[in-house]
């Protein structure tokens, strides 16, 4: 299960202040421009990813791999994009940037084939059309509130981390109850996450608008973004799934 979060790209420095400069219809039609961006690369990708998981479970292969160790190479290929992405993002021209998320889309989808082992198809659909009611409410939230929700960012990254310990105990030890309180856990976490997460690319719009990295911020942002979809959704899965 992926748990990893906030690939946020850093260190280009403030630019000036672009509602100084334009006015504010001129600044809004840009941040729309912006946000849209940003949820169509996220959209295309985790529609991506859905395509490539169930051609990929139905074509047998997979029941196949996921009994061997090349498991482990498919389940982790997702995490190498994103460290590559997060760390590379500077250097990286914005095509390659966008040819790294559509590969981190089809690794994921390979990764993710497995739920369609485990899973019913309607309950995997009827999990799906629920987890994205609730990120398009959570995003709109974090994208219209007045509140600053940056507090609430770090206490949320902080519980994260705890997750992610909580996680690796519940590989090696069995404890009862653990399973169902990490799957809880992780949704109010990404869905809390999702808020935060849309305000914050909503106020990096200011910085980056009008210069060269405005494409690669909205890349990685539509990254985060996905990881906070399909991380709520996995996390929802787990316990409203029916096992086949």
């Amino acid at each position: 299960m992926a748990i990893w979060n906030d690939p946020q790209p850093t260190g280009f420095g403030a630019a000036p202040r672009l509602d100084a400069q334009l006015g504010g219809a001129t600044l809004d039609a840009g941040l729309r421009k912006y946000m849209l961006s940003i949820y169509n690369y996220m959209a295309s990708g985790v529609l991506l990813s859905g395509i490539v998981a169930l051609l990929f479970a139905q074509s047998g292969f997979a029941a196949q791999v996921f009994v061997t160790p090349l498991r482990w190479l498919i389940i982790l290929a997702p995490l190498g994009f994103v460290f590559a992405m997060s760390a590379g993002m500077g250097r990286m021209q914005t095509s390659t940037l966008k040819a790294c998320f559509w590969g981190f889309a089809v690794a994921m989808g390979l990764s993710m084939a497995s739920i369609f082992l485990v899973y019913t198809g309607a309950s995997i659909a009827m999990t799906f059309f629920s987890t994205a009611g609730a990120f398009a409410g959570l995003s709109l939230v974090g994208y219209t509130t007045k509140k600053n929700l940056s507090g609430m960012g770090s206490f949320l990254i902080m519980g994260l981390f705890g997750l992610i310990i909580a996680s690796l105990i519940g590989m090696f030890f069995q404890v009862p109850g653990l399973a169902f309180a990490i799957s809880v856990l992780g949704v109010l976490i990404f869905a809390g996450l999702t808020a935060y997460d849309t305000q914050q690319l909503k106020m990096s719009y200011v910085q980056v608008a009008g210069t060269p990295y405005a494409e690669k911020v909205a890349i990685m942002g539509a990254l985060t973004l996905y990881l906070d979809f399909i991380n709520m959704f996995q996390f929802l899965l787990s316990f409203l799934g029916d096992r086949r």
